[in-house]
């Protein structure tokens, strides 16, 4: 190799070893930073581009739970009216039948009557009361199922069907137990509507069961995208901390062997000295 002034091939290749391992230390410091090995498009084009396709079915699955969370929430509203409804009914039962004793007098009925009413006002309110972001299922203000989201598309849905559960849509309102025929009456308008409640409250049960189990799955499909974008781009930071200090050393070194290979031309001047 000759020896120049005007070029210095050691200090070059010294300052390109060394910038490649500036180039390398500073994509470690910014894995550590970010904890991502995959940060951009620039890093692992297809590796982001399928990291980007999980985050945004990720992203509907959010949606799609917090649907499913809404449907929840009405479904429980529903059905602690509904029960309540049902327990009213019980007791309504029991007055009816008190009522129907022959040997009750007028006055006796009366109260019976009294307390009977109110059950079937408190029924209407407990009714219209089991409403939940605006929903209502039990006052027969809807007429159709809620769909609520089941998938990420949109596309698959779960529904929840409204049920009457008004003092009219069970045959309460018109019933009175003034008189032993009326008190007759009233029991046996009483068993449909206890009949009549059960099965909805059976349906709703069984609607909530379903929207409970699907938004547990949904939980565990987001924690399962979750974890597999985090195993596609997340760094290891234990290895990104051991290439750290394996890179410091080298740089340390390059930075050694360029300083050794500026001083080279000072070599020239000794061949000029007397």
């Amino acid at each position: 190799m000759s020896n120049s002034v005007h070029s210095n091939p050691s200090a070059l290749v010294a300052l390109q070893n060394l910038n490649q391992i500036n180039d390398r230390m500073s994509a470690v410091q910014n894995r550590i930073s970010t904890g991502l090995k995959v940060g951009g498009a620039k890093d692992n084009s297809a590796v982001w581009a399928i990291a980007q396709n999980q985050r945004a079915d990720l992203g509907a699955l959010t949606a799609v739970k917090t649907s499913l969370d809404r449907a929840t929430s009405l479904a429980d509203v529903s059905l602690a009216a509904g029960e309540s409804i049902a327990d009213l009914i019980i007791q309504m039962r029991q007055k009816a039948v008190a009522a129907s004793d022959l040997s009750q007098t007028a006055q006796s009925r009366a109260a019976y009557d009294n307390d009977f009413q109110s059950l079937v006002r408190s029924v209407q309110q407990f009714a219209d009361s089991a409403s939940f972001d605006g929903v209502n299922l039990l006052d027969n203000s809807l007429t159709a199922p809620i769909n609520f989201l089941a998938n990420v598309n949109a596309v698959d849905t779960i529904s929840i069907n409204p049920q009457d559960f008004t003092g009219a849509g069970l045959g309460l309102s018109t019933q009175n137990l003034l008189l032993p025929a009326s008190a007759a009456t009233a029991l046996a308008a009483i068993d449909t509507a206890l009949a009549t409640a059960t099965s909805a409250l059976a349906t709703l049960g069984a609607q909530a069961k379903q929207i409970e189990t699907h938004n547990i799955f949904v939980s565990k499909l987001m924690d399962s995208l979750e974890t597999g974008i985090g195993k596609l781009v997340d760094a290891d930071l234990a290895k990104e901390s051991a290439s750290l200090q394996a890179l410091q050393v080298q740089q340390q070194l390059g930075a050694q062997s360029l300083s050794i290979a500026n001083q080279a031309p000072q070599i020239i001047l000794s061949l000029f000295r007397n």
